[in-house]
């Protein structure tokens, strides 16, 4: 709603019943009274036509009736009024009034009375013009640059452009590809008429065009006639605009201004002449009528807009400058100029509201009444304050009662059951894989409603390579009460595992309500988990394998008979204590138990198929234990992370990415080039005096070879690229449950960490795993795993994910998302930050502190940096030099000394000699220090008189500043002395180090 209203200058309500368009309003001096001043008429669907002469009332005037200059009932309904120079023998202003099947052209006089109630105003018909065919609308103009009279156009319901000049009718023609009548406007600039089609675009047809093209009685007359002999019609330009024009215009007030406006459905546009857009302004509403008119301002024009919220803006081009409120919706507007006042603005609405207003403001005599000004009883405030915390814990203590009642009282109830036994004959569509029938299983889903539903549809959805006989229905609208069985069957269909044996079920329906009687959609869903004997089967275990993983427990070791079973049949360890599962594509898995301790390993030929195997082991684990009562059964994982063999899958999974797009860009080239061949073939083929090919066919059948040898090779790349995302997605898996049984992660973390590392379901082109991971991994490691507050993240980043060069940095943050982990860094998506908490290592080492602060590899211990990524070792030089600094030294400072041998040894062979320079210059300006002050605190005062010293004087002597700045980092060392007498030496070079270390991140990281 506008903040401002229309003032009301003079309105009028015409009739009852009557209808209005944007045809049936238009100003201007049409008695020729030639004092300038505008009439106002108004014509009506109902026959009516009126001619007023607004003036406000005056006090001695309460009725606006003498405003009212004229009306006349017509036999037919008045579709468009114009005022004009419509006779061919006088100058006058007559009025063309135009009906569904005629135009008629009249003359206003007005006779002087003889007594006091005025002027008598008379209608006569000058002449008409019966039409052939219905009219729509009409435009009028000096058509082919006559200007002393003007001419009509009428566009019929059909298509037909009929053109009048004045008393006789000249020519008419058959818009091309016309389907419905649009908004037609003449443009006298280029003597051409605009229209906007059935096709959504604005045609341009120049008069001289239209004068000399071929004339036809009907339709297929024109086309027959264009076919065949004559010219036939064609647009000037065209502007596609994508939305029904509601309004043409083409204002006139400048002639150095050339610009036509269309008001769109959404859009305002602004053409040239030409049809080349301006500018257009998109509109947030939808307008009803709109008028250009001049500005003030040179260059630009001023645009009335409509809408049908009741609402007149004003735009100076795009810029919206005023907003004025209506009393009603506008349909058409006209600017009239008056004797009292000027730029009145004139406002039809389709039931035939007639107002002038002007834009302006109504001083506001509202004041805000003064409120009672109570003194605050804050015993009061106290009691109700206590009382609120009162409800506020009730409502806490019993949440469970006061949240909604909705899923319990579900329209619609589904359950999946999966058979226990396989199937007798099964369903699969590969029948056996490397000899191993394929097996499949029943699973039944069970719909139950509780009100009358309209068409349910049940969609069924598992993960590759897993496959279901039909996974979509359509069921029977359901009855209240009524319940529907469906079943199907679950098989693999791929060579090779697949990484998740679950299954989800979505019924979507339509809830009738009252309001709604053609129903509310509405989803309802379950989840069905699949037997692991579906893709796999009993085998003889084998002992040794390249990958091995082993679970510990806080129970005895049990029998594995006991835990599987259904994987019994080829079993030959009687007591249970090994057991080996054959998965159809190949791979064997074989988990044994330990006699003595409470572990069991788990170990295969590949690192990804263990996955499967291990959830299992771990489910069967919980139930069987919790059957049998125990509460305080866990599950864990000693370590190490297995990330090198993870990091196998990574790099296969990316070398996989790296060659669909070298396939895309080969695709691509040999597709241009055999483009390119096919346009010399077809230039030599249309040439009419032969020539030789030049071996253009034998280049363009083997352009075609490489082709399909190329998008073969891209297909079969793209189907070793799914399976090689399923199966890392298989080892993503595991290495989320082997962090989760390591540091005993809750389930809301084990979700934070899932969704971490596996946010896709499938790979894209546009987006793939690797940097999705990175993004999610580095804003873990910014936020919750943060080493401090201090250096927790504040924002997302908003860089664009693209495909990276290669993994190395990817690694590196996984790695160090475990070692974040491993020191007791806490998932969490609080906006807290999460500061590691001190724990003991599983190799029974405490963490070391982290001085780093970035997101690159922190210096690990020595046992952790065998756990994860091999660190690059030393050169001769550093390690000769650190082994004579660190005869002296204690245990306690070793770890510090490793940690910048192991950073120094990452820099380049420049860096580590101007290490030795600075600190053999540290060195010998240390000397000239005391190496143990006997009192701190005198130290201190002579530190900070030295620094105001050294401030002055850097002023006038550059050169010894840089002198004072190395006793400056001298005293700090000789400061950190103070806390650990006897390790001066050390505590002096690792702190230079490590400061210089903090340095090198931040160009590594702007390097990245």
């Amino acid at each position: 709603m506008s903040l401002f209203k229309a003032r009301d200058w003079w309105a009028a309500v015409l009739g009852e019943g009557e209808e209005f368009d944007q045809g049936c309003l238009c100003v201007g001096d049409v008695d020729n009274s030639g004092s300038g001043h505008d009439k106002i008429v108004v014509g009506s669907y109902m026959g009516m036509l009126r001619v007023f002469s607004p003036h406000p009332a005056k006090p001695g005037e309460p009725s606006p009736a003498h405003s009212q200059l004229l009306e006349v009932q017509l036999r037919d309904p008045v579709i468009q009024v114009e005022v004009g120079k419509f006779v061919s023998c006088s100058d006058l202003l007559h009025l063309a009034v135009l009906h569904p099947r005629k135009l008629s052209v009249y003359s206003i006089s007005g006779t002087a009375g003889n007594v006091e109630h005025g002027v008598q105003y008379q209608l006569k018909r000058v002449y008409e013009h019966n039409l052939q065919r219905t009219a729509c609308n009409m435009t009028y103009g000096t058509f082919g640059g006559v200007t002393d009279h003007h001419s009509m156009c009428i566009q019929s319901m059909d298509g037909m452009l009929m053109f009048f000049e004045q008393e006789s009718y000249s020519f008419g023609r058959f818009l091309p590809g016309f389907l419905l009548p649009g908004p037609l406007c003449y443009c006298s600039r280029t003597d051409t008429f605009l229209t906007v089609s059935s096709a959504r675009q604005v045609e341009s047809y120049r008069y001289e065009t239209l004068a000399v093209a071929t004339d036809a009685e009907t339709r297929q007359d024109a086309e027959q006639h264009g076919k065949t002999a004559g010219k036939r019609l064609t647009a000037d330009w065209t502007l596609v605009l994508g939305e029904q024009a509601l309004d043409l215009s083409v204002p006139s007030f400048s002639l150095s201004s050339s610009s036509i406006f269309v008001c769109g459905e959404r859009n305002l546009y602004c053409l040239k002449d030409n049809g080349h857009i301006r500018f257009m302004k998109k509109l947030e509403y939808n307008p009803s009528c709109f008028l250009p008119y001049s500005s003030v301002s040179e260059g630009t024009t001023n645009t009335l807009v409509g809408n049908h919220n009741n609402m007149l803006l004003v735009y100076q081009d795009v810029t919206l400058k005023w907003a004025a409120q209506l009393s009603c919706s506008p349909v058409a507007v006209r600017l009239a100029n008056f004797p009292d006042l000027k730029g009145v603005v004139v406002t039809l609405s389709n039931e035939g509201h007639l107002q002038c207003s002007y834009m302006g403001t109504d001083p506001s005599f509202f004041s805000t009444p003064k409120v009672d000004a109570r003194e605050q009883d804050y015993s009061q405030i106290d009691t109700e304050m206590k009382s609120l915390q009162r409800v506020i814990r009730q409502a806490t203590r019993t949440q469970a009662d006061i949240l909604p009642v909705a899923e319990t009282d579900e329209d619609l109830t589904v359950t999946a059951t999966v058979s226990t036994n396989m199937d007798s004959t099964s369903q699969a569509l590969i029948p056996d894989i490397d000899g191993l029938p394929v097996p499949s299983v029943t699973v039944k889903i069970k719909v139950t409603s509780r009100c009358a539903l309209q068409g349910p549809k049940l969609t069924v959805c598992v993960q590759p390579p897993l496959a279901v006989t039909q996974d979509q229905l359509v069921l029977e609208p359901l009855g209240v009460g009524s319940t529907t069985v469906v079943a199907f069957s679950a098989f693999l269909n791929g060579h090779y595992p697949p990484a998740d044996l679950t299954g989800d079920v979505a019924v979507s329906y339509s809830s009738p309500t009252e309001l709604n009687p053609a129903g509310i959609p509405r989803v309802a869903q379950c989840k069905f988990s699949l037997p692991l004997r579906l893709v796999c089967c009993p085998s003889a275990p084998s002992k040794n394998a390249k990958y091995k993983i082993t679970v510990d427990t806080n129970k005895p070791p049990v029998n594995l008979s006991d835990v599987f079973p259904d994987f019994l049949e080829k079993s030959e360890d009687k007591e249970g204590n090994a057991l080996a599962f054959h998965f159809l594509s190949g791979p064997r898995v074989t988990v044994m138990a330990s006699k003595t301790s409470q572990r069991y390993r788990i170990q295969s030929e590949s690192f990804e198929d263990i996955w499967l195997v291990a959830k299992e082991l771990v489910q069967r684990f919980d139930r069987h234990f919790a059957k049998q009562g125990v509460k305080d059964f866990r599950n864990s994982f000693a370590g190490p992370i297995p990330l090198a063999e993870y990091f196998e899958t990574v790099d296969h999974h990316f070398e996989l990415r790296v060659s669909a797009e070298k396939y895309q860009d080969l695709l691509s080239e040999r597709a241009v080039q055999f483009r390119a061949i096919q346009r010399r073939l077809l230039t030599r083929f249309k040439d009419k005096t032969p020539a030789p090919l030049q071996n253009l066919d034998t280049l363009m059948e083997g352009t075609y070879r490489q082709v399909i040898a190329l998008a073969d090779a891209a297909e079969e790349n793209r189907a070793c690229l799914n399976q090689a995302f399923v199966r890392l997605r298989s080892a993503t898996h595991l290495l989320i449950l082997l962090v989760s049984l390591w540091q005993g992660l809750n389930t809301e973390q084990n979700a934070i960490l899932e969704a971490t590392l596996l946010p896709l379901l499938q790979d894209t082109p546009q987006l793939g795993w690797e940097e999705s991971v990175d993004a999610a991994v580095s804003h873990l490691l910014r936020t919750c795993l943060s080493r401090s507050p201090k250096d927790q993240a504040l924002s997302l980043s908003t860089s664009q994910l693209n495909m990276p060069k290669d993994t190395v940095r990817l690694k590196k943050h996984i790695t160090l998302l475990c070692d974040r982990l491993g020191k007791g860094g806490r998932l969490s998506l609080a906006s807290e930050a999460n500061v590691p908490t001190p724990v003991m290592m599983p190799g029974g080492c405490e963490p070391i502190a982290e001085a780093v602060m970035d997101l690159e590899e922190p210096p690990l211990q020595e046992e952790s940096a065998t756990k994860f990524i091999k660190k690059k070792q030393p050169s001769k030089k550093i390690k000769s030099k650190t082994d004579k600094e660190s005869k002296d030294k204690k245990v306690s400072a070793e770890g510090a000394v490793k940690e910048t041998v192991e950073e120094t040894a990452e820099e380049p062979v420049k860096e580590v000699k101007k290490e030795k320079k600075e600190s053999s210059k540290e060195k010998k300006e240390s000397t000239k220090e005391p190496k143990e002050p006997k009192d701190p605190g005198k130290e201190s005062k002579k530190d900070s008189l030295k620094e105001s010293k050294e401030k002055k004087e850097s002023s006038k002597e550059k050169k010894e500043s840089s002198k004072e700045s190395g006793k400056e980092s001298s005293k700090d060392t000789s400061k950190e002395s103070l806390k650990e007498p006897g390790k001066e030496k050390v505590s002096r070079k690792s702190s230079v180090k490590v400061k210089e270390k903090k340095k090198e991140p931040d160009a590594a990281a702007g390097e990245g």
